[in-house]
């Protein structure tokens, strides 16, 4: 019988499952000490929690996006197809999509299949910077330039999960979160999950994934174990076994961790797997030491994040004696806008009546439209949310109301004015998000609203300035888009590397930011 409410079992401490708490305080410590803002910690030993800790404002309730650790959670989609004979890893692409075959034969088309689109090594090099707003990514990923024949070398290109969604959605006749649903959501009790999708409804496959920090948990475990869950076969076993080996090894350009089908090895061992994904998500599973470690972050120095945690673990496992218990330290929560003085007589000024946007086509041209969402949510997605318009205020004793239009969508929110954030819920490009709002004014005219989504990363801020019947919108962002846009320069300069000039690429990554978070004015009407 499905469990649809299953909760992992809980150690009373993590000494009494092998894990040393002195270890885990210390990881935690650098972490603090060292800017790493992680959103939820858990490590897993011996099947129970050892440990588990949310900096708030994020809480165990609360989906996290997963970026690339969707690919994994793809990848098992693609074993369940595999065990029930509806694909094999020699599946060509195009004799799932024969319609897209192009007259003239092309030998190296014939022979992507889901075995090279799962390792990388497909050899389509598509761009990062992409349109996703195409209703048709299978053709624009057939029709992109081939770099290398399939299966001579290995590159990082997100259409590639896409692609082994897209295939699976084909060969299933349903999408690949209702394949999935009774495969392996409902049988590990995972109830609360949205996927992103492309403008037909397929999933984006490699991206877009959310789910709760002990769902990952679930999952990696049940992986761990061959995929038995609870006593029951929940993911096929030896799709466990052939999907973590490395299979790139001697590829042109593989890691050297190793990859397999959409899953990383680990540096610690051979016998280790990762779920890995952008601003470092992480589930890690240590089949020596019967371990999982789960960690959702802000942390775009990948290097960074999983060094820290490569650190301490596995080491931190032991059996046999138990070392000294030590008092684990708490993270910081994330500091929220401060209660200023209230401006009475604006508010009232100010409430109910509507903002009107002149909208600015740059931003939009380059997908990045006026959003409370924030670059790092949707820099691929297809439904961008924007551009915001229509914005209303509405003030009361300690906290106010900001409506607002996003193409589609119109939503509310509430916003604590007195030094707490308030929780709401809002729809943008079609998923649903957890509002933490706070504003204060921090100039005589100056209202200033700071909006973190709690299954994204990063913080939206806007900065309203009031003059008369004229109003300005200052949007920005934390972490910064100038530090995004230079962490992102390296890998936008590989994806495009032969297709623009390398100086041209850097003066645009440098420039991107003022384009994106620009000045926008309006009237109080």
């Amino acid at each position: 019988m499905v469990n649809l409410s299953y909760a992992l079992p809980r150690a009373a401490k993590p000494e009494d499952v092998g894990v040393s708490s002195a270890a885990i305080a210390a990881f935690v410590r650098i972490c603090e000490e060292n800017g790493v803002e992680n959103h939820s910690f858990m490590i897993i030993r011996h099947g129970k929690v050892a440990y588990e800790a949310w900096r708030a404002p994020y809480s165990a309730d609360t989906p996290h996006t997963l970026y690339s650790v969707s690919k994994s959670i793809v990848a098992i989609a693609a074993g369940y197809a595999v065990d029930e004979w509806l694909l094999t890893p020699n599946t060509k692409l195009i004799d799932v999509f024969p319609e897209l075959r192009p007259s003239k034969p092309d030998e190296d088309l014939e022979n992507i299949t889901l075995h090279t689109l799962m390792t990388m090594t497909a050899g389509k090099n598509v761009s990062l910077i992409a349109d996703k707003t195409s209703k048709y990514w299978v053709r624009d990923f057939i029709n992109t330039k081939q770099s290398y024949k399939p299966g001579e070398g290995w590159s990082y290109i997100n259409e590639n999960s896409y692609c082994v969604a897209a295939m699976i959605s084909r060969v299933c006749g349903t999408s690949v979160t209702e394949y999935l649903r009774p495969r392996l959501y409902e049988p590990l009790g995972i109830t609360s999950y949205q996927w992103e999708c492309d403008p037909t409804g397929v999933e984006t496959g490699g991206w877009g994934l959310f789910l709760k920090t002990e769902d990952l948990a679930k999952i990696a475990l049940c992986y761990l174990n061959n995929g038995v869950f609870e006593g029951r076969q929940v993911i096929p076993r030896e799709w466990t076994k052939i999907s973590s080996q490395n299979i790139t090894k001697g590829i042109r350009n593989a890691p050297e961790q190793g990859y397999g089908y959409f899953i990383w090895g680990c540096d610690c061992d051979d016998n280790s797997f990762r779920f890995d994904g952008m601003f470092s998500q992480f589930a890690i599973g240590y089949r020596n030491y019967d371990a999982v470690v789960v960690s959702t972050n802000n942390e775009i120095n990948e290097e960074k994040a999983i060094g820290y945690i490569n650190q301490f673990f596995p080491d931190a496992f032991f059996d046999g004696d138990s070392p000294t218990e030590e008092e684990i330290p708490l993270f910081k929560p994330l500091e929220e806008i401060s209660a200023s003085e209230r401006h009475a007589d604006l508010e009232k000024l100010i409430s109910s009546k509507t903002i009107k946007l002149i909208q600015h086509p740059m931003p939009s041209y380059l997908g990045f439209p006026l959003s409370i969402l924030t670059l790092p949510a949707v820099y691929m997605s297809a439904n961008k949310g924007g551009p915001m318009d229509n914005i209303r205020f509405k003030f009361y004793d300690d906290e106010c109301t900001m409506y607002w239009t996003e193409g589609d969508d119109s939503n509310i929110i509430h916003i604590g004015l007195d030094g707490t954030p308030r929780m709401s819920r809002v729809t943008l490009g079609r998923l649903k998000y957890t509002a933490y709002s706070a504003a204060a004014w921090t100039g005589k005219n100056v209202l200033e609203v700071h909006i973190r989504l709690l299954e994204t990363i990063g913080q939206r801020i806007l900065r309203f300035k009031f003059k008369g019947s004229s109003v300005t919108v200052e949007p920005s962002s934390s972490p910064s888009l100038s530090f995004l846009c230079e962490r992102l320069e390296p890998t936008v300069q590989n994806s495009m590397a032969g297709q623009v000039p390398q100086s041209v690429i850097r003066l645009m990554m440098l420039n991107a930011y003022k384009l994106i978070d620009t000045t926008y004015h309006g009237k109080l009407r």
